[in-house]
């Protein structure tokens, strides 16, 4: 399988320019982990993760060195270090340094970019532009999917996926990140969603869109404010014990 078989298509960027305030709120918003930051051309220049908020001065968890190992670091690397943790601009803590793939590139080597470079996100690039991102969440949905038997991906069934992701994504009500895998007409949608009344929105829009056979449902339904996420009806069926748990 490649990327474009399991990358989430609608992917959230934020500005350089853009406040931490700004990115803080718009990953907790919508459960994400990390934002790629695109600037004004739409070209990617740097991402910002959760870990770039646990060294931070508000806080009083910045890096403490001892006066001699500032001396062998020296005032560069202090300096680059109080703007990291100091800065209030994505463009002055954000990660620099990307490791991305494109929409062909193998799963495996995607899996080997990630553990080798310690990352849990890569995006997805066509050119100097990003289409989509693929993270440690999409191999967990896409080995739900693979469970059931059926075989990988097809061109038609890429097709009829994009289909899908463009006809969910048009509806104001859709939730960013709903991601589906689609083979032989069998869609398996994932994703994320705090009303129960979209988790059946979604389904009809997908239902609704042509070559669709059959879906199976394993959208997380997550209470926004205290963390606590349900599983789908459909696997909670398949996994009786499982009961709400705190994210």
């Amino acid at each position: 399988m490649k990327a474009h078989h399991i990358m989430t298509h609608h992917v959230i960027t934020i500005d350089p320019d853009a406040t931490l305030a700004d990115a803080a709120r718009l990953m907790l918003a919508n459960h994400f982990s990390g934002l790629p930051v695109v600037d004004a051309k739409g070209e990617l220049v740097g991402i910002v993760t959760e870990r770039d908020f646990l060294r931070r001065q508000e806080l009083d968890t910045q890096r403490k060195r001892p006066r001699w190992l500032e001396f062998i670091l020296g005032p560069g690397r202090m300096a680059e270090d109080y703007v990291k943790t100091a800065g209030r601009k994505v463009r002055e803590v954000m990660t620099r340094n990307l490791y991305t793939a494109t929409e062909e590139t193998l799963l495996a080597d995607i899996v080997v970019l990630m553990e080798k470079n310690h990352i849990k996100r890569v995006p997805i690039m066509r050119g100097n532009k990003i289409v989509g991102m693929v993270s440690r969440q999409n191999f967990v949905q896409a080995v739900s999917s693979l469970s059931r038997g059926l075989p990988d991906p097809t061109l038609d069934d890429t097709s009829l996926r994009n289909r899908i992701l463009a006809t969910v994504e048009d509806h104001h009500w859709a939730p960013i990140g709903i991601n589906a895998i689609v083979r032989n007409g069998v869609v398996d949608l994932c994703g994320v969603i705090t009303d129960e009344h979209v988790r059946q929105a979604i389904i009809v829009a997908t239902e609704n869109v042509p070559g669709v056979e059959r879906v199976h449902d394993h959208l997380v339904w997550v209470d926004p404010m205290s963390g606590i996420y349900l599983l789908s009806p459909e696997e909670e069926m398949e996994n009786p014990s499982v009961q709400a748990k705190a994210s």
